[in-house]
């Protein structure tokens, strides 16, 4: 079997193939215009026929789309998309396809027993159907963010004229306030920049509602998925699409765990020489599927009195920062559990047990005493019996 490393570039791929006995048989770069890419897989897969077939190695990035399907098309026996490390020192992209190869070439015998592979943070690429969630749903989160941009600027043309006390409401998505700031007497520039930016404003919510209208659409096979991640607090369905977009099939999942590291909240550590050093969350999983469990941190501890609990306690051990990454955690634990098992959400708090205050009438009598022996494992004495010497 053949194993082919990949650095991808917009303008070229460099190539680092090598043979079953790690030896490099070809490397160079290659121009990404359509002759020299069928040229090269032309014969690729004429030398795989011969040594039973391929697998190919490469580095995750936003214009993998094309060169995966060439990889398909090609007959690739194993498709591994990483995601990269840090970049070295001193890189090359030679360099990266080398690295990129010995690596495939090292894990060869666990790809091939379906093992995972050492060494690397593999991504699986997402379905058609779900590749186009994503990308609407970055989209969405695209527009929401420049939204927001222009909502501060209208908010800091109101500040800085100190207005804002004027205002009907507080509240600057209802219509009372929309109102009020297309009507509010303001200097002529300043007039001016509002209108633009009230005018942008309208057209950003007529763009994320017709995105908003297309993700229901595409979401509609998987709505008892988005019906039930709905029911967390604070998870609109919205945030549901999303974050079932970047799970795909829970099973690829074996522990909550996994699901947790997936999404980048698992802390990193760096241990030497007998000393273990946690540091924080990686970070290296999707932000958007993040910020979806961030905003829904704050309606989970309103509502559920047992979360609120857990969250207080560590709040006070490690403070607020890392009470609500813990937060965020359990709910991928959660979420993994009910997409896994078809669970519901539950809301779980047992009361504390209150115990019955002794009345003034049982203390006298002694009553109170006799249950202080009794759970000192002591029997009390019987009226009229003798005590011990």
């Amino acid at each position: 079997m053949l194993y082919l490393g990949i650095d991808q570039h917009k303008d070229q791929l460099t190539i680092n193939l090598r043979n079953e006995r790690g030896e490099v048989v070809q490397k160079g770069q290659i121009k990404t215009i359509h002759a020299d890419i069928d040229d090269f897989f032309g014969k690729l897969r004429k030398k795989a026929r011969k040594c039973r077939g391929f697998m190919a190695i490469v580095e995750v990035c936003g214009f993998n789309d094309w060169l995966l399907e060439k990889l398909s098309k090609a007959f690739c026996d194993e498709i591994v998309v990483i995601q990269p490390d840090n970049s070295a020192v001193h890189k090359t992209d030679k360099r990266d396809a080398n690295a990129l190869c010995e690596l495939l070439w090292n894990n060869r015998k666990r790809l091939q027993g379906g093992k995972r592979p050492f060494g690397i943070r593999r991504i699986f690429p997402a379905s058609p159907e779900e590749a186009q969630v994503r990308q609407l749903s970055n989209f969405r989160q695209h527009l929401i963010t420049q939204r927001t941009k222009i909502i501060n600027k209208i908010k800091g043309i109101i500040n800085k004229h100190n207005m804002a006390q004027d205002a009907p409401t507080q509240k600057y998505d209802t219509k009372k306030y929309r109102e009020w700031i297309a009507k509010v007497q303001l200097p002529v520039v300043d007039r001016f920049e509002v209108d633009i930016n009230i005018k942008t404003w309208d057209v950003y919510d007529k763009h994320i509602l017709a995105v908003e209208a297309e993700l229901v659409k595409r979401s509609e096979t998987n709505h008892k998925d988005v019906f039930r991640l709905n029911a967390i607090p604070g998870i609109s369905a919205m945030g549901a699409i999303t974050l079932l977009s970047r799970i795909g099939d829970i099973k690829r999942f074996k522990t909550p765990d996994s699901l947790a590291n997936y999404f980048g909240l698992t802390p990193g550590c760096h241990n030497s020489a007998g000393k273990h050093r946690v540091g924080g969350i990686t970070k290296r999983g999707n932000a958007i599927a993040r910020q979806v469990l961030n905003f829904a941190v704050i309606h989970v501890l309103r509502k559920d009195p047992e979360m609120k609990a857990w969250h207080k306690k560590i709040k006070s051990r490690r403070g607020a920062k890392t009470a609500r990454v813990a937060v965020m955690r359990k709910l991928a634990t959660i979420i993994w559990h009910m997409l896994r098992w078809d669970k519901p959400y539950q809301f779980r708090y047992d009361p504390p047990k209150v115990t019955p205050k002794k009345t003034s009438k049982e203390v006298f009598l002694g009553m109170d005493n006799s249950n202080r022996q009794e759970r000192k494992g002591k029997t009390p004495l019987k009226s009229g019996s003798k005590t011990r010497a």
